[in-house]
């Protein structure tokens, strides 16, 4: 196993609470609905041995191949698909599953993602704007950013953000177009931001 890979499977945070809560048991049937690398998988494999079985989903083809890897010890226990856990019950069916002992999903971002600056998903690395799980989709964060009318810019930056500041932003961020890169974007919103700073000595309010 090479270095680069053997440094990705880390042990994901709260692995110990999630298989706890599961209580993976021989012969159980349980998904994965959100694969990453694999770690809640191999744990969940692992005590679910020597006959348990999982059925793993991730859209993002770098994550399901460390996941491949990682799960390959467990041979046909895995069933590993490239897609969104939308798809659940259809792939519940090619499987003739009729039921299962438990189901996962930890929704969010993975530090793998994070950690990989041409993914586009962190400012911490000057990067091409993209932020797509799925590579293959059509729509990347370049595309919304620089395309968006500015209302419907707002909007998702207000919904999926949660920014109070979202229609100053999205007013720059048209005023500014093209944006290009990660740290573009960032800067944009931290000058928003700097503008509602208080200098020092002055008064300020939550409420202005």
């Amino acid at each position: 196993m090479d270095s680069a890979f053997d440094g990705l499977l880390h042990r994901p945070v709260l692995y110990q609470e999630i298989i706890h809560a599961l209580q993976p048991i021989q012969g159980g049937r349980y998904v994965d609905c959100t694969l990453g690398a694999g770690g809640h998988a191999w744990g969940i494999l692992e005590t679910s041995s020597p006959d348990g079985n999982l059925l793993g989903f991730d859209v993002d083809p770098y994550a399901l191949e460390l996941a491949c890897r990682r799960l390959q010890i467990f041979g046909d226990r895995a069933f590993l698909v490239r897609a969104s856990y939308v798809l659940l019950g259809e792939q519940l069916s090619k499987l003739g599953w009729l039921s299962v002992n438990g189901i996962l999903l930890d929704l969010g971002l993975s530090s793998m993602q994070l950690d990989t600056p041409e993914r586009g998903f962190s400012f911490l690395s000057d990067a091409p704007l993209d932020m797509r799980f799925n590579p293959d989709s059509s729509m990347s964060a370049y595309e919304l950013v620089n395309t968006l009318a500015e209302a419907d810019l707002a909007e998702l930056i207000f919904r999926y953000g949660e920014e109070p500041q979202a229609r100053q932003i999205a007013r720059a961020i048209v005023q500014l177009r093209p944006i290009k890169t990660t740290g573009e974007l960032a800067n944009v919103v931290s000058d928003i931001h700097s503008k509602r700073s208080p200098k020092p000595g002055s008064q300020w309010s939550a409420r202005q």
